[in-house]
């Protein structure tokens, strides 16, 4: 028996719930987990400023719902980017990391997710590349005496887009800390009509990764850039029985993290619930069993 623990990113529900309404949520959708978001706006930001009240009152109720919260996702990393030229920038985003690590360690999370921009809204160049490099080092080695995992995400972005970029980086971060967070959506659109580079990227990398965002998106082509947000399951190009079947194969049995952006829609719930289905129902007929049906 292959198990499968299956949770989803918390932008998947409606956005103004409480938390302990969120976890009832993705419980009764069948999700074992949340995924806690920290994007690029304040009042997300601010959530590495809560005080230890505020920490122990999510540690209850997670431990209430019986639904941890099992990763952090650092997509503020866009906006304030690892390899900035900017001094205050790459200190700014240097600790961002930090306090996300801390907020991790606190709440007894284990995977702290780095959205791997060495920069994004400005000019890329061969200096924000090491300048990424040197930071994420320089968080590996925080994080490592934390005892949190720090996973660097196949993004939207060229920059680091396939597992063999992360595993590039581990040649140079040599740290059992440091892990890959793949992305099946991005994966597959960067690839194009290639499916089976994917494939083989996740076959020649499975030991690096600590995690699985799953997520439809339209491959990037010679004339169209492609989608990386916003697809229903089912309307991109992303093959997802083929790469849950190479997951099946490799002995992966992880976590796998459900990613939408549903918070502005009233039926939000009702779209996380498909999702599900979609999901679940792929995963079985692969050979997957998920937790909590073993």
């Amino acid at each position: 028996m292959k198990v499968i623990q299956l949770g989803v990113n918390e932008k998947a529900l409606a956005k103004e719930t409480s938390w302990d309404q969120k976890m009832r949520q993705a419980k009764e959708v069948g999700f074992s987990f949340l995924e806690l978001s920290i994007d690029e706006s304040q009042d997300r930001i601010s959530r590495l400023e809560w005080s230890a009240e505020q920490r122990d009152n999510l540690r209850y109720l997670m431990q209430v719902n019986q639904c941890p919260i099992k990763t952090i996702m650092l997509s503020a990393l866009r906006k304030y980017p690892l390899g900035s030229e900017d001094p205050g920038g790459y200190r700014l985003a240097y600790g961002l990391g930090c306090q996300a690590i801390d907020l991790a360690h606190d709440l007894g999370v284990g995977n702290v997710q780095l959205a791997a921009y060495d920069e994004y809204y400005h000019v890329k160049n061969q200096k924000t590349a090491k300048r990424f490099y040197r930071n994420l080092a320089r968080l590996v080695h925080y994080a490592s005496r934390k005892q949190v995992m720090v996973t660097v995400e196949t993004m939207d972005d060229p920059f680091v887009n396939t597992l063999k970029k992360v595993a590039d980086l581990k040649m140079m971060i040599k740290s059992p800390w440091l892990g890959a967070y793949a992305d099946l959506g991005n994966l597959s659109a960067w690839q194009g009509i290639h499916r089976q580079n994917v494939v083989i990227d996740l076959k020649t990398n499975i030991d690096l990764i600590a995690a699985i965002h799953v997520k439809d998106t339209v491959a990037v082509k010679s004339k169209q850039a492609g989608v990386f947000k916003g697809l229903s399951f089912g309307t991109g190009d992303v093959d997802f029985l083929t790469l849950f079947r190479t997951l099946y194969r490799a002995d992966y049995q992880g976590t796998m993290t459900v990613e939408m952006w549903n918070e502005d829609f009233e039926d939000a719930f009702v779209r996380a619930q498909a999702a599900f289905d979609f999901v679940s129902q792929g995963l079985k007929q692969v050979g997957y069993t998920l937790v909590g049906e073993e």
